[in-house]
């Protein structure tokens, strides 16, 4: 038997879903090559190939069985084996039956707890042959389809209708039925270009037999070919193609054999914001467009055909027909819309509901504006504007081109605020209240944006708490998660120095629904510190960091993680292991310690030299740290009291706290809660973990 092969499987089908092709390809691998992990069947690579017609598998070098292994088992203790006449006992005779063997073939397991019988077996490793079938079957099962559909006459189910299956290891064929279909060595090409069989000899011929039978079966591969391609058409007419990922991967899951085509469209279009285009040919159409060297729209797109034809011509004239209507449409609804002006649609806001308990559109900006205020007068920002961009926030909602393009919210608010003459920087925030849009993506740049996106998802979140409609597991239809991190990041990365504790207490004053508000206000700031602590967590800093900083700060986002920081660098410093386990000793001895006792102590009191060493170099570091406090240098006031170790650590060596003196006891105590409270002026440090 040759020890390692090939293993080749391919499922053949009609047209998958494009938007979930990848998905269903990568699970595919992944159970898969979880199942041969499990089962101890080694190889040295995997790789997934996906077409609109096809799944397939390839494991290179994947050994021919599992490996043989030595099973023992423990039977009866000895003192079981006899009965009182000398005979084998039942469960002797029994243990050795369910061994397969006869009592005389048993063996003696002796072990600090006694002595058993045992029997121990080698037991072959299955073959890779009798293994594959049922890790496909289950891997296919686990797929995340989300409706599955069946055909004909057949009580299989799958995303599509199957046709052909190809399931080899070498050059043998393993004999099985996966979905109904007996598994063979013959694939199919091109639909159209190579429809006839083609019969596979050897697994790793696989890409190199369907690429000559034009299918391009790595879907990478086709990805990149597609983005050059692109490129390429968008040189020829001058301008540069723009490409989104979400596209491309989407137009390569459509073709097999992808060819690009150039199309045209009448310039009179670019008139229209270049947002309204740009979906058009993306969304609804599969298109490239394409830019100039400034970024501006040219009158031109890229499309991709999935056949090589004869008459590309006819493929061009055919795509700039469909698109034109599209256009047009826009363009009337572009025109009609600014008849009326944003402002004069906020009546409109009364007549849709944002959510049963919370009232209409309406009644939601009347909460931001509110909202929106406090912000800018806690920044010190132009109250004004911040108030008209949330009175205006919802009102492109009610427009034609929103109602047409979903997606477009927001951006057609600033389009229409710039034409009706409203500030920019009114214009600007009815885009980036919706900021950040997705993880990673930027947030609000403009003051009244991130003042907008700020209030807007406050009001949100504590609404939709207070309605009862609390995220659970996976389930979060209002995207609570994704705006709470909004809220952060729009404060921490633009500096704004906002506690979120006010704002929470005055978007709960806003609602007028009955609901218990000190438990939704509860929930609401714990649901927010577990979004920082994510947050945190993703930017590199540790649990124990986080921990220690929450202990002394919760409210303001951007002082916290400059407190986290200044923690981060400080424990770096080589005094830090010491003084969090000292600190870590305070705060258990400050625990045991009545309130009163604390505050009794009398630091006159305190005589032996050491005592006296820390208390004078704790008086320095506190008005050393005062000025530092002020400026909010976490960092400096952290490495100032890290100048206090040696003392620390001489104070504990010599001197007993909990002394038989009450008095001393008292003024020891007090001495160790100023030392404390000065750490406590920056993070808790006693929860650094060494």
């Amino acid at each position: 038997m040759i020890e390692k092969q090939h293993l080749l499987f391919e499922l053949g089908s009609e047209e998958l879903p494009p938007k979930t092709l990848l998905k269903l390809s990568n699970a595919l691998l992944k159970g898969i090559v979880n199942r041969l992990n499990e089962a101890e069947l080694t190889f040295t690579a995997s790789k997934a190939y996906a077409t609109p017609r096809r799944l397939a598998v390839f494991i290179e070098n994947l050994s021919a069985a599992q490996p043989d292994k030595t099973v023992e088992k423990r039977g009866p203790a000895i003192a079981a084996v006899f009965s009182p006449d000398g005979s084998v006992s039942k469960a002797a005779l029994g243990f050795a039956a369910s061994c397969g063997t006869t009592f005389e073939n048993l063996e003696r397991l002796k072990t600090d707890k006694g002595e058993w019988l045992s029997f121990t077996q080698l037991v072959p490793g299955q073959t890779t042959e009798q293994l594959i079938p049922d890790i496909i079957r289950q891997s296919i099962a686990e797929l995340p389809i989300a409706k599955r559909m069946r055909w004909g006459s057949f009580n299989t189910e799958f995303v599509r209708p199957v046709h052909w299956l190809v399931l080899m290891y070498g050059e043998q064929v393993i004999d099985t039925e996966i979905l109904g279909l007996a598994s063979g060595r013959t694939t199919f090409g091109h639909r159209f270009h190579a429809p006839q069989p083609i019969s596979i000899n050897q697994p790793e011929q696989y890409s190199e037999l369907l690429f000559n039978s034009k299918v391009i079966a790595d879907f990478e591969q086709r990805k990149t070919i597609i983005r050059e391609q692109a490129q390429q058409a968008a040189v020829a007419v001058k301008g540069t193609a723009h490409i989104e990922d979400e596209l491309l991967e989407e137009i390569a899951a459509l073709n097999e054999w992808p060819v690009p085509i150039t199309g045209n469209f009448d310039p009179r279009f670019l008139e229209l914001p270049a947002e309204v285009l740009i979906t058009t040919m993306q969304t609804n159409q599969k298109y490239f467009p394409v830019k100039n060297a400034e970024g501006g729209l040219l009158a031109h797109f890229i499309t991709f055909s999935n056949i090589v034809s004869t008459r590309p011509e006819s493929i061009q004239r055919g795509n700039e027909r469909v698109v034109t209507p599209r256009f047009v449409d826009a363009e009337f609804f572009w025109n009609q819309d600014r008849k009326k002006t944003l402002a004069e649609r906020v009546d409109d806001l009364a007549k849709v509901v944002f959510q049963e308990k919370l009232g209409t559109l309406a009644e939601k900006s009347q909460r931001v504006m509110i909202l929106a205020e406090k912000i800018a007068s806690e920044l010190n920002l132009n109250t004004d504007l911040a108030k008209r961009a949330a009175l205006l926030a919802k009102t492109d909602l009610m427009t034609n081109m929103v109602g047409e393009f979903g997606n477009l919210q927001g951006t057609m608010g600033r389009y229409y605020a710039l034409v009706e003459g409203e500030a920019p920087e009114v214009a600007w925030a009815l885009e980036e209240q919706y900021f950040p849009k997705q993880s990673g993506s930027p947030t609000a740049t403009g003051q009244i944006g991130q003042i907008l996106a700020i209030a807007e998802k406050i009001d949100t979140l504590t609404g939709i708490f207070s309605a009862g409609l609390i995220p659970t597991g996976d389930k979060d239809p209002y995207a609570l998660r994704r705006a709470t991190l909004g809220i952060l990041r729009t404060i921490i990365e633009n500096d704004l120095p906002l506690a979120i504790n006010p704002l929470i207490d005055t978007a709960l004053s806003n609602f007028t629904h009955h609901f218990d508000k000190a438990e939704i206000r509860s929930l609401v700031l714990d649901f927010i510190l577990e979004r920082l602590k994510s947050y945190c967590l993703d930017k590199g800093y540790t649990t124990d960091e986080f921990d220690a900083v929450i202990a002394v700060q919760s409210s303001e986002p951007l002082d916290f993680m400059q407190r986290l920081q200044a923690v981060k660098t400080f424990r770096q410093l080589p005094e830090a292991i010491s003084l969090a386990a000292a600190n870590k000793r305070i705060r258990n001895i400050l625990k045991k310690s009545e309130e009163d006792t604390l505050s009794a102590g009398n630091l006159a009191l305190l005589v032996a030299p050491e005592e006296q060493a820390l208390l004078t170099a704790a008086q320095q570091a506190n008005e050393a740290i005062q000025p530092l406090l002020e400026q909010q240098d976490y960092q400096g006031t952290l490495a100032r009291l890290a100048e206090l170790r040696n003392v620390v650590d001489a104070f504990f060596d010599n001197v007993m706290v909990m002394c038989d003196d009450l008095e001393l006891r008292a003024s020891r105590l007090a001495l160790l809660n100023l030392l404390s409270e000065q750490f406590l002026t920056c993070a808790d440090i006693s929860r650094l973990q060494s």
